[in-house]
Order: C-alpha cells, then sequence, then structure tokens
C-alpha cells in the first residue's frame, strides 16, 4: 500500500529515450451525483469543416458530468441558428438552470475560432462569454477550460478539468510513467522501463516530476523536466533515497533516506544541497507530504507500534499524531486548501480513501472498494485521485469529497496505479 520503504518493495525504472508514441487513451465510468445537481442546456455547439472529434460540448458534456455536480438535459439536434438566438424561456420551462451555446467557425492556417455563451436561464441573463482563436491541437484543452468556466460560475468554486494527472502504466512487462489530462485523455510517456516505476508527484507550478529511479543499482530520487526532457539527481546517498514530496515554494523537496539506518525524513533543495535531517529514531518514518503553507510536513509511521499519520514542524519538533481510527492508516495527502487530509486506512481487511476534517477531525470512509491507494487532491481541493483494483487490474479512480460521486479511469489491459493530482 505504500508507495516508500515502508511495507512496500522499491521498483526499478528507466529514463525515456524514446519520443512519445499515442495510445489508447481512458475510459471513463461515472457512478453517482450531488443530491442537488445543476441542472444544465448544453446546446450542441455548431460545427466547422475539419475540426477534430470528439465536439466540444461533448468533452465538456463529460467534464461536467465527472463531477457529479450538474445533470444534463437532452438537447440532441438543437443547436440555435445563431448564439445569439438561444431561447433562454424555452429551457427555461424545461427545467435548465443554465444553458451554455457555443459555436466552431474554420479559419485559414488550420485554426478555428471558438465562442461560446452561458445563460442563467433563472435571472434571463448571460453570466459570462468567450471567444479563442485555437490551433486542433488545442481542442480538448480548450473545452476543459471552458468547463472550468462554466463550473467556477454555477458553483462558485474553481474547476480541475484543465489539470493533470501523472500516473503509472502497466502492460506486460512493460512499465511506463505517464501523464494525462484529467479526464486521462492526451497521454504521453515521461519515463518508460522494463522494471516497475514508483512515487511521481507533480512540481507546484507542474512544469517537473519527481520520481525515484533504481536504474544506478540503488533507489536515487530524480527531476525530470516535463518541458525541456532533461532531469536531474536531487538525492543519490548511501542507502535507499524514496517517497519525494514538494514543498509548496518548489525549491525544496522531503525525501526518506536510509544513510543513517532506519528510514527517517529529511529535507533537501531540488539541486541536492542544503540536506537537513526532520525526524529521528529507530522507527520508520515514510510518506512525507507538505502543508499548503509549507510549515508542516506529514507523514506515515510506526512510532506507535502500527502505521497511522503523523505531522511535525518543518523546523523540526515532537511529531503528533493525527489519525487513531483502526490500525493501520498510511499515505498522507493535504488539501491545497488546507483543511482536508486523505489517507488510506483499513477496515476489516479492506484498504479505502479516507478523509479527515483538520478542523475538528471528524472521518469519514470516500470509497467502496478494497485495495486503494496513493490519494491524492484535485487542485481545486473538491475530489480526490487514488489507485484501485477492479477486475483483477489496477485502475484509477475520482471520488468527491461527500463520496456520493466516483469516477473509474481505465484501459483495457493495462494496470494504472501511483497516480498523482497537479496543476
Amino acid at each position: 500500500m505504500l508507495r516508500a520503504v515502508f511495507l512496500f518493495p522499491l521498483f526499478f525504472l528507466a529514463l525515456l529515450s524514446a519520443p512519445f508514441a499515442a495510445r489508447a487513451a481512458m475510459e471513463i465510468e461515472v457512478v453517482g451525483g450531488a443530491a442537488n445537481r445543476i441542472a444544465i442546456a448544453l446546446l450542441p455547439f455548431s460545427s466547422a469543416q475539419g475540426q477534430p472529434a470528439p465536439a466540444l460540448q461533448q468533452i465538456v458534456g463529460d467534464d461536467l458530468k465527472r463531477s457529479g455536480q450538474f445533470s444534463l438535459l437532452e438537447t440532441q439536434g438543437m443547436a440555435p441558428p445563431d448564439l445569439a438566438l438561444v431561447s433562454i424561456g424555452d429551457w427555461r420551462s424545461k427545467g435548465a438552470e443554465a444553458v451554455v451555446a457555443g459555436q466552431v467557425t474554420a479559419l485559414p492556417g488550420g485554426r478555428f475560432e471558438v465562442k461560446f455563451r452561458l445563460l442563467d436561464a433563472v435571472k434571463q441573463t448571460q453570466l459570462v462569454g468567450y471567444s479563442y482563436t485555437i490551433t486542433a491541437g488545442q481542442w480538448r484543452a480548450t473545452a476543459h477550460q471552458i468547463a472550468d468556466i462554466i463550473y467556477e460560475k454555477l458553483t462558485g468554486t474553481r474547476g480541475a478539468f484543465a489539470s493533470h494527472i501523472a500516473y503509472v502504466q502497466k502492460q506486460g512487462k512493460r512499465y511506463e510513467l505517464k501523464v494525462a489530462d484529467a479526464d486521462g485523455q492526451n497521454p504521453r510517456t515521461v519515463v518508460r522501463s522494463g522494471e516497475p516505476l514508483i512515487s511521481p508527484a507533480f512540481s507546484p507550478d507542474g512544469a517537473s516530476l519527481v520520481y525515484v529511479s533504481f536504474e544506478d543499482k540503488k533507489p536515487v530520487v530524480y527531476v525530470q523536466s516535463l518541458r525541456e526532457g532533461g532531469r536531474r539527481k536531487a538525492a543519490a546517498f548511501k542507502g535507499s533515497n524514496s517517497a519525494p514530496a514538494w514543498a509548496p515554494d518548489g525549491r525544496r523537496l522531503a525525501v526518506v533516506l536510509t544513510r543513517d539506518q532506519a528510514s527517517q525524513i529529511y529535507l533537501i533543495n531540488v539541486d541536492g544541497s542544503g540536506l537537513t535531517r526532520l525526524t529521528r529514531g529507530g522507527n520508520i518514518d515514510t510518506e512525507p507530504v507538505f502543508s499548503p503553507d509549507g510549515q508542516t510536513v506529514y507523514f506515515t509511521s510506526d512510532r506507535g507500534g502500527s502505521p497511522q499519520i503523523y505531522r511535525v514542524a518543518a523546523s523540526g519538533g515532537e511529531p503528533k499524531r493525527l489519525s487513531f481510527g483502526g490500525s493501520y492508516n498510511v499515505s498522507p495527502t493535504l488539501s491545497p486548501d488546507g483543511r482536508y487530509l486523505a489517507y488510506i486506512g483499513r477496515d476489516g481487511g479492506r484498504f479505502r480513501v479516507v478523509l479527515q476534517d483538520l478542523a475538528n477531525g471528524q472521518t469519514r470512509v470516500l470509497t467502496d472498494s478494497a485495495r486503494d491507494e496513493s490519494p491524492s487532491f484535485a487542485p481545486n481541493s473538491q475530489s480526490v485521485l487514488y489507485a484501485t483494483v477492479q477486475g483483477g487490474r489496477g485502475v484509477l479512480g475520482t471520488v468527491s469529497l461527500d463520496g456520493k460521486t466516483r469516477a473509474r479511469l481505465s484501459e483495457p489491459g493495462v494496470d494504472a496505479r501511483e497516480p498523482d493530482w497537479g496543476p
């Protein structure tokens, strides 16, 4: 269940030297939804010759459905002849609370102009209208941006559809570290190996991934640039170097080292300088993660006799235990807004995602599966990404903070694991 040296084997990896080759993307299955979903009439966008598939409104609609916050009215074949001619009143009479209309126009040079309007069907007013000039390669990104705008305007919380996820994919004996859109589409390979991969994590600005490589016959922490493609060693000390986590400033890492025999947490600059030890003792301390303000480090430790979640000031001090339900709680992650802690808890032999309110300590189990691991919050703190097992294969899942909306992201014939949700 753990991503580091605590009850979980370290894996080997090698850096990808060949360019990314297109692969089939993940399939999405959504279950459940919020009790009071916002009814939207997402009208078909007028199309242009040569535009990519699927249509923009389909991508936008899939995003909104996956959030569990919206119900989409039937609008097939009801595209307005002009954006200015949308009949808000008609859609209000059909139960719509909001209406989305758009159009796509072909431009010279293979570009497209995309316009859309978001209308308040209750107040009979326009909430927002945008126009984009894009290339075919920006098609899906534009759809995700539109979905983010709709989500924020109607819920008051920024969307996360235009964000990205990283995960490890296994097919046969081949392992690949991938980066994809938040819906699992547009995947590209960052690292490829004949041996397993482990512990990828996005930098705060999304420009880099940190991960652990065993290619030097020992675990070494590397930082990989997603823009330039280069990489550098961040931790290559005697013994094991594992479980890297970014500080919010993007200049430091928390890592787990065995250079002093026991697995302990250290802080280090991204360039490998400034190593300082954070935790001490003969116990196993692992899986560190920073609080959003960078002042606290949360981690897993067996110092109390069983794996539990603790926190310690990033400047050092005495750790404080946070998890008390059950005898096995691991893999902490903090919501970007600082309100919640998510981790994997064992209950009756099942490993599931648990959410803890840091203000009052109350917890709730979010998932109904049995072999969950590696939770990670969305950038807007509204859902959790995790890995689990379905039909004997590793798949990725997302779950809302109330546990009512769950989605599965899977690709036939492959395993997916070790996810991280980044910008």
